[in-house]
């Protein structure tokens, strides 16, 4: 036990020891504030030394710049706290050092030596403790061999005062079960669903008044966003595939060298499994015909997986002449063999038949002379390119493009939920974000190799739309409005009735159910919302809700404990607690070192905090 606790504090020395050398490698250059400024406070008897702040202070701000992506003054650092939290971590850490000072908590020389000579920084070529070596790395570092050793001496018994404090520290069980009850708890519910088939009359044509109240309730729905009036020249590959030419030599060269995709023998899918013997594939063979073994079960016997034995597609060239012939001679999936094969006997066995393909060139033409056309014209269209681009740089309109190139002009109210015609390519709808009334028109490729060039007339204002405009949509939004309530309706009376003692299926509406669910379960068909209320309501409580053009009357059934024996429990249980232990460490740290150091008294040398921030700010 004795050589445990041993061996632990060893990896902690070793741990703290290789991070005052990165701290002194990382302060290696720094300006000396004065030999007359050695800290920039004190922890009762224990001083903050001033290095330690500069270094601890740059870190962070460096740390900072880096998440922020801009420089910060020694003004911006203080007000985003870094000053207080640098000072706050020197002062807990020197309240500890004093602390553990005052109860005589130390490390001994031989310890210390320990760690020193078996460091990595300080071992020379031959593997062995290097002095010289020792002493050049605190040389660099501006300190004396007792300064280090005295730093080792300090960190380690902060490290055991640190870990006597907050270690063992247990996870409120009365925290934990909360959780647990929060997250693993499951419900069991049924739901009646209404929907338009439950109406118990069809709905009336709506009056003028009614879609006008309902438009003008409604407004948002009916107001335009603001939007780009866009004009642009466009051509697509498929705009000119009727007018590029295609060889026939073309055609038959094409079809030549897909030889292989319309020209295909009869191919098998088929998996081998190799044997040491024959006499072991003959044993295998009749466990299969008696039914005592499955052709997996020997492969997995084998130690191998299905994956392993597959050989693919095969044509009968593929196989072996006799184990060819008997695979290609099967009309349904089964095993063929024992063979004897380059590896050793096998059996095969045959999952499935691909019939040959024999596509004439005259049945596959028009695929053919499409593809060609539409590779073709992408050529014509890059050609086209340059001519178009220097027509643009000579001041041609767009309007001019279409009537001198292939090119088609057209215009577009855009807006970033726009998915029509152009408006569904990105390379477009990149364009059309940043497009402004001073971009001078370029061409830009699409994706399938058409180009287009564009121009921003005007920005359209968002605008509330007419009624005769959108009444179809409004029909449609009051049809839904008046659907879902008069189901409500027909819902609170089925609860009613609930309530009165009545089941759950006593209307016509459909019931489903499900059992033993947790918050995070999803039913397909049924709106988040059902799982949501379920974990709201008391056991045999009832609530309407509506969701995906339904409303549900939904019934709480049963409330469960969390499933002991379900592992996902098991496991965040287990997180849960090691979560909230953490946390209550950290909290019982900061507590412990804030309560020592106003025990010991905090004092800060300002001048001196002064002269570090100044350093700072000159760099």
């Amino acid at each position: 036990m004795a050589q445990s606790a041993g061996k632990k504090l060893g990896n902690i020395v070793i741990w703290v020891l290789m991070g005052l050398l990165i701290l002194g490698l990382t302060g290696f250059g720094i300006t000396s504030f004065g030999s007359s400024i050695s800290a920039v406070g004190t922890v009762g008897d224990e001083p903050v030394p001033v290095n330690e702040y500069y270094r601890e202070l740059v870190s962070e701000i460096a740390a900072e710049e880096r998440d922020t992506g801009r420089q910060l003054s020694i003004s911006d650092a203080e007000q985003a706290g870094i000053l207080a939290r640098v000072r706050t971590r020197l002062t807990n850490r020197a309240a500890l050092d004093n602390a553990a000072t005052n109860m005589g908590l130390s490390v001994g020389d031989e310890r210390v030596r320990e760690q020193v000579v078996s460091a990595q920084a300080f071992q020379g070529i031959d593997g062995n403790f290097d002095r010289a070596a020792y002493q050049g790395v605190l040389r660099n570092r501006g300190m004396s061999v007792a300064e280090f050793e005295t730093g080792v001496r300090k960190d380690t018994a902060r490290t055991i005062l640190q870990g006597a404090v907050v270690g063992g520290v247990p996870a409120p069980k009365v925290q934990i079960d909360t959780l647990m009850t929060y997250f693993g708890e499951r419900r069991s519910f049924r739901w009646a669903t209404f929907g338009t088939d439950q109406l118990a009359e069809p709905l009336p044509e709506p009056s003028e008044e009614e879609l006008t109240a309902y438009y003008q309730a409604n407004t948002p729905d009916f107001t335009l966003p603001q939007m780009k009036r866009i004009t642009y020249a466009w051509v697509l590959p498929e705009m000119l595939v009727e007018t590029v030419e295609i060889d026939e030599d073309a055609i038959a060269r094409l079809y030549e060298s897909r030889a292989a995709e319309f020209q295909q023998p009869e191919r098998r899918l088929v998996e081998r499994l190799i044997f040491p013997t024959e006499e072991a594939a003959a044993e295998a063979k009749a466990q299969l015909d008696d039914g005592s073994a499955t052709f997996q079960s020997i492969v997995e016997a084998r130690g191998l997986t299905l994956e392993d034995v597959d050989l693919g597609e095969l044509t009968q060239s593929d196989l072996p002449g006799a184990a060819g012939e008997a695979v290609f001679a099967l009309t349904e999936p089964g095993v063929a063999g024992p063979f004897e094969t380059d590896l050793g006997p096998a059996l095969f066995r045959m999952n499935g038949i691909l019939s040959a393909v024999n596509i004439p060139l005259e049945e596959a033409r028009a695929d053919l002379v499409e593809e060609l056309a539409q590779e073709r014209a992408r050529r014509v269209i890059s050609d086209m390119e340059i001519d178009v681009e220097d027509r643009l740089a000579e001041g041609a309109t767009l309007e001019e493009l279409a009537e001198e190139t292939e090119l088609v002009v057209d215009q577009i109210d855009w807006w970033e939920a726009s998915g029509e015609m152009i408006a569904g390519y990105n390379a477009f709808r990149d364009a059309a974000l940043t497009l402004t009334q001073d971009d001078f028109p370029t061409v830009i490729r699409l994706e399938d190799g058409g180009i287009f060039a564009m121009r921003l007339d005007e920005i359209l204002e968002p605008r509330l739309q007419e009624l005769d405009e959108v009444r179809g949509k409004v029909l449609a939004g009051w049809e839904a409005q008046e659907t879902e309530k008069r189901l409500r309706v027909q819902a609170a009376d089925l609860q009613a009735q609930v309530e009165a003692g009545a089941a759950l299926s006593a209307s016509a509406a459909p019931v489903d159910e499900a059992n033993a669910q947790t918050r995070e379960a999803h039913i397909e068909g049924t709106p988040p919302a059902l799982i949501t209320t379920a974990f709201e309501l008391e056991e045999g409580g009832l609530a309407i809700l509506e969701g995906f053009g339904n409303v549900y009357l939904l019934q709480l059934t049963k409330v469960e404990a969390p499933d002991a024996e379900d592992e996902r429990v098991g496991l965040l249980t287990q997180l849960l607690t090691q979560q909230a232990a953490q946390s209550l460490s950290v909290d019982l740290y900061s507590a412990f070192a804030g309560a020592m150091a106003q025990q010991a008294g905090v004092e800060f040398d300002n001048g001196a905090l002064s002269q570090v921030h100044a350093q700072i700010a000159t760099q």
